[in-house]
Order: structure tokens, then C-alpha cells, then sequence
């Protein structure tokens, strides 16, 4: 057994193919530097040398502003079996999501995984109808594998739009809808040990989600700087 099958021990298959994606290794300030694969990007042995690469986060609302949440697949490598935001993925190294301006490339992208991971046809979310709202960056090893792990610069996108759903089964094994107070009480529920919800959704949803979501259908207002980015490292 080589050292990569040690890596991938007991995962799935499919992950472990879509460690082969390259991702946008990016300098502190954001500026993609160059490609590197999902794999290189989410061993700590690279985090814990600095290596940092851009992601995303969706945030979607339906027309009763309720926000739409995912339980990662156990199939998942890293934090499987947590519940987390609309989703959370990244633009890939692709002339279609390096696009900076108005940031496109990853609205792109964000268009391609809410499809990918939750089946969402294109034509019900517009890519014009993401809104980026700021940055954060943030690190988080991966408790049950602490070998992956996190270290991202996580844009952040709101949609309000009424979807059909169908998850991929090797991606989501649930998902539903929430209101604030429901979103209060899986805090508590985490808190109890009952359930456990990605680090980086807790960061955002505790920082920044409440006043985009007090006045959802006018977030365009709370929109910051492309360069501002919140750092939790």
C-alpha cells in the first residue's frame, strides 16, 4: 500500500476522484497565484504551511425567507455527516470561474455545485441572481480525519429564490429548511452534543447572517469591498 491509499484509506471512491480537482490557491489578499488539486489543498500537512485556496458558501432563502441547509454525505472526506449552509464548495481553476469582476467566476461555480450537490436545475438559479456579499478567512482541521482539513478564503453569496431540490445521495444525506429560531436551537443542539454543524457556517451564520437575513430582499445594501475580507485565523 502506497502512501496515497494510506491517505485515502476507508473513503469513498467517488471523493476520492474530485480530490483530483484543481482548486485556486490564492496569497492572503486573494489573488489566485495558481491551480492545485482538491487533495494538495486539504491535507494540513500543506495547510500548516500556509497553503490557502478560495471556496464558496451559498446561502439560499426561499420566498418565506427560510434558509435552505445540507447534511453532508458520510461519503464526504472531510466533516461528513454535518449539517452546513446552502453549500460550500470552490471555483475551480476553469477561465469561466477566475473571472474577478462583479465576482462571475464564482457565481459560476456556485451555479454549477448547487446543481452538482443538490440538483438544482441552472434555469432556477440564475447566475445573476447570486449576490457576494464579503470574505472571510478562516482554518479548520477535519475532527474525525484530522489529516484534511480547511484553510480557506470563503466567499459568500446570498440567493432568495424557490428551488426544486433532489440531492445526490454521495454529497447531501439531508437537508431542509430553517427559520432564525430553528437556526438558534441546532446551535443549542450542537452545543449538547446532538448534532454537529461545519465551522465555517457557525463563523458566518454567528458573525454576518443575521442582518442579511433580517432584510433579505434588500442584501444588495450590506454588500462589502471585494478586498475587505474578515479574517479567523
Amino acid at each position: 500500500m502506497n502512501a496515497t491509499d494510506n491517505i485515502y484509506k476507508g473513503h469513498n471512491e467517488t471523493q476520492i476522484q474530485l480530490m483530483k480537482e484543481e482548486c485556486i490557491v490564492v496569497d492572503n489578499n486573494d489573488t489566485p497565484i495558481r491551480p492545485g488539486s482538491k487533495k494538495e489543498c486539504h491535507l494540513m500537512e500543506n495547510i500548516n504551511q500556509g497553503l490557502l485556496h478560495r471556496a464558496f458558501s451559498i446561502f439560499l432563502f426561499n420566498t418565506e425567507n427560510k434558509l435552505l441547509l445540507q447534511r453532508r454525505a458520510l461519503e464526504k472526506i472531510t466533516f461528513p455527516g454535518y449539517w452546513t449552509n446552502t453549500v460550500c464548495s470552490h471555483p475551480l481553476w476553469l477561465e469561466n470561474e477566475l473571472v474577478e469582476k462583479d465576482a462571475r467566476g464564482v457565481r459560476v461555480a456556485a451555479q454549477r455545485k448547487l446543481l452538482h450537490e443538490l440538483g438544482v436545475p441552472f434555469e432556477e438559479a440564475p447566475i445573476d441572481a447570486f449576490t457576494f456579499m464579503t470574505k472571510i478567512h478562516y482554518v479548520s482541521p477535519s475532527v474525525e480525519d484530522p489529516q484534511w482539513g480547511e484553510h480557506e478564503i470563503d466567499h459568500i453569496l446570498v440567493i432568495k429564490r424557490n428551488v426544486n431540490v433532489k440531492p445526490e445521495p454521495n454529497e447531501v444525506m439531508d437537508y431542509k429548511y430553517v427559520s432564525q429560531d430553528e437556526l438558534k436551537e441546532m446551535f443549542a443542539a450542537e452545543d449538547r452534543g446532538e448534532i454537529k454543524l461545519t465551522p465555517w457556517f457557525r463563523l458566518i451564520a454567528q458573525n454576518h447572517l443575521q442582518p442579511w437575513w433580517n432584510d433579505v430582499d434588500n442584501v444588495t445594501k450590506y454588500v462589502e469591498p471585494s478586498d475587505k475580507i474578515h479574517k479567523y485565523v
